[in-house]
């Protein structure tokens, strides 16, 4: 299987997020920090269609599950923080 690689604003895009450096950092910034008890999915600021799409590409481990899993990081708090 071919993965293709893609990056965070084609992820944002994708989620029908705006996509520039800026909003990205913003998105970051607002949402941050998620509780690591909460998956990525189950955040509470997702539509229907973005749980989905998040849900399906980590199970499928879909091409943008890599890119998944590192906004789900980068929305965390920094380790060894609480």
């Amino acid at each position: 299987m071919t993965k293709t690689n893609h990056d965070f604003s084609e992820l944002f895009a994708q989620l029908g997020l705006p996509s520039g450096a800026a909003e990205i950092r913003e998105f970051l910034a607002a949402h941050t920090p998620l509780d690591t008890e909460v998956r990525l999915a189950d955040a509470p600021f997702w539509t229907p269609a973005q749980k989905m799409f998040l849900r399906e590409s980590i199970a499928q481990d879909a091409d943008w599950a890599l890119l998944v899993d590192q906004l789900s990081a980068a929305l965390r708090p920094p380790q060894g923080s609480k």
